[in-house]
């Protein structure tokens, strides 16, 4: 796999978890938002925090994008589950999280599935070039 393609998963890895902690850390300053008070998340993305969280995540979805245009999304979506663990040390050395040894366990077993997927090739079958085809003409099917 190219230097390219590599650092778009990266990309993908880094901008997900950052822009998802960035979200929960601006979040913790609204507390708990219900139908109730939703006019509060129109305030909250506004806020820093968030503000980068979205950023973030744009380019998150960007890069996934990019990522989804040279390999097949069985590839491309367990390879951004190795966010979980980038996710779960951010929370818990950021944050301050307490995560549990079960969520651990968890987060080992997400890696642990990611690695035999990693190991097959990132494309199954060669994507053939539709900009190759002819296009058919409507008006020669009634003259055939």
């Amino acid at each position: 796999m190219s230097f390219r393609k590599l650092a778009t998963l990266a990309g993908v890895v880094v901008f997900g978890s950052a822009g998802d902690v960035c979200l929960k850390r601006g979040m913790t300053h609204f507390g708990e938002i219900t139908l109730s008070n939703w006019h509060i998340l129109i305030q909250a993305i506004f806020t820093p925090w968030v503000a980068i969280g979205i950023l973030l995540l744009i380019l998150f979805f960007a890069n996934y994008l990019s990522a989804l245009s040279f390999a097949d999304l069985t590839y491309v979506l367990p390879a951004t589950s190795v966010g979980y663990i980038g996710m779960a040390l951010l929370a818990r050395f950021f944050l301050h999280e307490q995560i549990s040894p079960f969520r651990w366990a968890g987060i080992l077993l997400i890696a642990l599935g990611v690695g035999f997927i990693a190991r097959g090739p990132s494309l199954t079958v060669e994507p053939s070039p539709v900009a190759n085809l002819p296009i058919p003409d409507p008006a020669a099917r009634g003259q055939a």
